[in-house]
Protein backbone atom coordinates (compact mmCIF):
# COMPACT_ATOMS: atom_id res chain seq x y z
CA UNK A 1 0.00 0.00 0.00
CA UNK A 2 2.85 2.36 0.85
CA UNK A 3 4.44 1.65 -2.54
CA UNK A 4 1.20 2.67 -4.24
CA UNK A 5 1.18 6.08 -2.52
CA UNK A 6 4.84 6.62 -3.36
CA UNK A 7 4.17 5.66 -7.00
CA UNK A 8 1.27 8.08 -7.24
CA UNK A 9 3.38 10.86 -5.71
CA UNK A 10 6.20 10.21 -8.20
CA UNK A 11 3.72 10.09 -11.06
CA UNK A 12 2.22 13.40 -10.03
CA UNK A 13 5.63 15.06 -9.81
CA UNK A 14 6.60 13.72 -13.24
CA UNK A 15 3.41 14.98 -14.81
CA UNK A 16 3.69 18.41 -13.22
CA UNK A 17 6.97 18.95 -15.01
CA UNK A 18 5.61 18.78 -18.55
CA UNK A 19 3.72 22.03 -18.47
CA UNK A 20 0.17 21.15 -19.47
CA UNK A 21 -2.70 22.96 -17.78
CA UNK A 22 -3.73 21.08 -14.62
CA UNK A 23 -7.21 20.18 -15.87
CA UNK A 24 -5.76 18.66 -19.07
CA UNK A 25 -2.88 17.05 -17.18
CA UNK A 26 -5.27 15.27 -14.84
CA UNK A 27 -7.34 13.88 -17.74
CA UNK A 28 -4.25 12.74 -19.65
CA UNK A 29 -2.89 11.05 -16.54
CA UNK A 30 -6.15 9.18 -16.01
CA UNK A 31 -6.28 7.95 -19.60
CA UNK A 32 -2.64 6.77 -19.59
CA UNK A 33 -3.07 4.87 -16.32
CA UNK A 34 -6.27 3.25 -17.58
CA UNK A 35 -5.13 2.50 -21.14
CA UNK A 36 -1.63 1.19 -20.42
CA UNK A 37 -2.55 -0.37 -17.05
CA UNK A 38 0.32 1.35 -15.21
CA UNK A 39 0.47 3.32 -11.99
CA UNK A 40 3.79 5.08 -12.48
CA UNK A 41 5.32 6.32 -15.71
CA UNK A 42 7.57 8.96 -17.18
CA UNK A 43 6.07 11.43 -19.61
CA UNK A 44 8.72 13.12 -21.76
CA UNK A 45 8.18 15.61 -24.54
CA UNK A 46 9.46 14.54 -27.95
CA UNK A 47 11.25 17.42 -29.62
CA UNK A 48 11.15 17.40 -33.41
CA UNK A 49 13.18 19.92 -35.38
CA UNK A 50 11.17 22.82 -36.78
CA UNK A 51 12.50 22.21 -40.32
CA UNK A 52 10.74 18.84 -40.18
CA UNK A 53 7.55 19.90 -38.39
CA UNK A 54 6.81 22.69 -40.88
CA UNK A 55 6.11 20.04 -43.56
CA UNK A 56 3.89 17.83 -41.40
CA UNK A 57 0.09 17.91 -41.74
CA UNK A 58 -0.31 17.89 -37.91
CA UNK A 59 1.23 20.38 -35.52
CA UNK A 60 4.10 19.04 -33.44
CA UNK A 61 5.01 21.69 -30.92
CA UNK A 62 6.49 21.78 -27.46
CA UNK A 63 4.23 19.94 -25.01
CA UNK A 64 1.93 18.16 -27.44
CA UNK A 65 3.79 14.94 -28.33
CA UNK A 66 5.20 12.74 -25.58
CA UNK A 67 6.91 9.42 -25.00
CA UNK A 68 5.35 7.32 -22.26
CA UNK A 69 7.85 5.11 -20.46
CA UNK A 70 7.76 2.85 -17.45
CA UNK A 71 10.83 1.23 -15.91
CA UNK A 72 12.90 2.92 -18.65
CA UNK A 73 10.94 1.07 -21.34
CA UNK A 74 8.87 2.77 -24.02
CA UNK A 75 5.23 1.75 -23.77
CA UNK A 76 3.69 4.33 -26.07
CA UNK A 77 3.14 7.91 -27.14
CA UNK A 78 0.61 10.63 -26.38
CA UNK A 79 -0.44 13.33 -28.85
CA UNK A 80 -2.48 16.33 -27.69
CA UNK A 81 -4.00 18.90 -30.02
CA UNK A 82 -7.02 20.99 -30.85
CA UNK A 83 -9.41 20.70 -33.76
CA UNK A 84 -12.10 23.14 -34.91
CA UNK A 85 -15.79 22.66 -34.25
CA UNK A 86 -18.48 25.03 -35.56
CA UNK A 87 -17.42 28.18 -33.66
CA UNK A 88 -14.69 27.04 -31.26
CA UNK A 89 -12.06 24.34 -30.90
CA UNK A 90 -12.00 21.13 -28.90
CA UNK A 91 -9.02 19.49 -27.20
CA UNK A 92 -8.31 15.86 -27.91
CA UNK A 93 -5.83 13.18 -26.92
CA UNK A 94 -4.55 10.25 -28.98
CA UNK A 95 -2.63 7.47 -27.25
CA UNK A 96 -0.44 5.26 -29.43
CA UNK A 97 1.38 2.06 -28.61
CA UNK A 98 5.14 1.78 -29.14
CA UNK A 99 4.48 0.74 -32.77
CA UNK A 100 2.48 3.96 -33.39
CA UNK A 101 -0.90 2.21 -33.53
CA UNK A 102 -3.83 4.11 -31.99
CA UNK A 103 -4.93 2.49 -28.73
CA UNK A 104 -7.18 5.29 -27.48
CA UNK A 105 -8.64 8.60 -28.61
CA UNK A 106 -10.42 10.95 -26.28
CA UNK A 107 -12.06 14.35 -26.55
CA UNK A 108 -10.79 16.12 -23.44
CA UNK A 109 -12.68 19.43 -23.66
CA UNK A 110 -15.57 20.20 -26.01
CA UNK A 111 -16.65 23.85 -26.02
CA UNK A 112 -19.90 23.85 -28.04
CA UNK A 113 -23.52 23.20 -27.21
CA UNK A 114 -23.95 20.86 -30.19
CA UNK A 115 -21.73 18.14 -31.59
CA UNK A 116 -20.39 16.86 -28.31
CA UNK A 117 -21.44 13.35 -29.32
CA UNK A 118 -18.01 12.94 -30.90
CA UNK A 119 -16.73 12.59 -27.35
CA UNK A 120 -18.61 9.33 -26.85
CA UNK A 121 -16.45 6.29 -26.25
CA UNK A 122 -18.54 4.33 -28.72
CA UNK A 123 -17.85 6.74 -31.58
CA UNK A 124 -14.16 7.22 -30.74
CA UNK A 125 -13.55 3.43 -30.73
CA UNK A 126 -13.52 3.65 -34.54
CA UNK A 127 -9.98 5.04 -34.39
CA UNK A 128 -8.52 2.20 -32.30
CA UNK A 129 -6.12 0.09 -34.35
CA UNK A 130 -5.54 2.79 -36.96
CA UNK A 131 -1.93 3.31 -37.97
CA UNK A 132 0.25 5.21 -40.41
CA UNK A 133 -0.96 4.73 -43.96
CA UNK A 134 -4.62 4.25 -43.01
CA UNK A 135 -7.06 6.63 -44.68
CA UNK A 136 -10.20 7.63 -42.81
CA UNK A 137 -13.30 8.97 -44.53
CA UNK A 138 -16.59 10.16 -43.01
CA UNK A 139 -19.50 8.05 -44.15
CA UNK A 140 -17.16 5.34 -45.45
CA UNK A 141 -15.05 3.86 -42.67
CA UNK A 142 -15.97 6.53 -40.09
CA UNK A 143 -19.61 6.75 -39.01
CA UNK A 144 -21.25 10.17 -39.33
CA UNK A 145 -23.26 11.68 -36.47
CA UNK A 146 -26.36 13.73 -37.22
CA UNK A 147 -25.99 17.18 -35.63
CA UNK A 148 -22.22 16.84 -35.29
CA UNK A 149 -21.18 16.90 -38.95
CA UNK A 150 -18.53 19.62 -38.58
CA UNK A 151 -16.97 18.04 -35.49
CA UNK A 152 -16.99 14.55 -37.04
CA UNK A 153 -15.23 15.83 -40.15
CA UNK A 154 -12.81 17.84 -38.05
CA UNK A 155 -11.85 14.89 -35.81
CA UNK A 156 -11.55 12.60 -38.84
CA UNK A 157 -9.31 15.13 -40.63
CA UNK A 158 -7.22 15.58 -37.48
CA UNK A 159 -6.72 11.81 -37.21
CA UNK A 160 -5.83 11.55 -40.92
CA UNK A 161 -3.28 14.35 -40.49
CA UNK A 162 -1.78 12.68 -37.43
CA UNK A 163 -1.51 9.29 -39.17
CA UNK A 164 0.13 10.92 -42.20
CA UNK A 165 2.52 12.87 -39.95
CA UNK A 166 3.48 9.68 -38.11
CA UNK A 167 4.13 7.99 -41.46
CA UNK A 168 6.47 10.83 -42.48
CA UNK A 169 8.27 10.85 -39.12
CA UNK A 170 8.68 7.07 -39.24
CA UNK A 171 10.00 7.17 -42.82
CA UNK A 172 12.63 9.74 -41.72
CA UNK A 173 13.62 7.48 -38.79
CA UNK A 174 12.58 10.12 -36.27
CA UNK A 175 10.18 7.75 -34.53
Amino acid sequence: MRFRYISIAILTLCLMSFGLPKNIQKKVNKEIVKTFNVEAFNFNSVDIASEITKDLPSKFEENNFFKIETSNQLIGYAYLAQAPSKTAQFDYLVLLDKDLVVVKSKVLIYREEYGGEIGSTRWLKQFIGKKEGDQLKCGDNIVAISGATISVRSMTNAMNNLLESLKILHSKNIL
